[in-house]
């Protein structure tokens, strides 16, 4: 069964998290892919935080507040995609999302297919 959601058309909700874990592994290809020794990658790219050593620095969006420090938010999608970390790289670990089905829906009964439906107010740490 393919996945019931389109991520294409999202305008990157999963990006918005609080939380994106990162892996020693994910701070190794991101330095890597910008050709950067680890402990400037971890520096520029990373915080520790929520209980975790490395989690994804994130900065201003004008949908949800903040987002991963990657996210082209003009283009809304990601500028790192072949070297996302692998939480990245497995979202949404199911046949459908929950925000897609939400989206889905509002951009239906508000008649625009790019309306940007949002969960909160944005204003998460």
């Amino acid at each position: 069964m393919p996945a019931a959601y389109d991520c294409l058309k999202c305008p990157g909700y999963c990006c918005s998290y609080p939380q994106i874990s990162l892996t020693k592994a994910d701070v190794t290809r991101l330095a890597k892919h910008f050709d950067l020794p680890f402990d400037k990658a971890e520096k520029k790219f990373t915080r520790s935080d929520y209980g975790r050593k490395w989690v994804m620095r994130r900065k201003k969006d004008t949908h949800f507040g903040k987002i991963c420090r990657f996210f082209d938010t003009e283009k809304r999608n990601c500028t790192v995609y072949t070297a996302r970390p692998s939480i990245c790289r497995s979202y949404p670990n199911e046949k459908r999302c929950g925000y897609w089905d939400f989206l889905s829906w509002e951009r239906k009964h508000q008649e625009d297919p790019d309306y940007v439906a949002t969960t909160g107010s944005g204003d998460w740490p």
